[in-house]
């Protein structure tokens, strides 16, 4: 699915930016390679990054 129209980004490719690049929506977006446009898909993305952190971070205190 996509998130942002403007730039083509798909749900995946957010998450899986969002788990290597610390920081809110424009820095992941940046990452990316580009940056927000309309600005609607940034509630939604931020609410991404908040969720894919929460479960690395999960994941890293079961393994530990």
């Amino acid at each position: 699915m996509y998130i942002c129209v403007c730039n083509a980004i798909r749900d995946s490719e957010l998450r899986e930016a969002a788990r290597g690049c610390p920081g809110d929506p424009d820095a992941v977006y940046e990452a990316l390679g580009c940056r927000p446009q309309c600005g609607q898909c940034l509630d939604e993305a931020a609410e991404m990054l908040i969720e894919e952190r929460a479960k690395a971070s999960t994941e890293g205190l079961q393994t530990a």
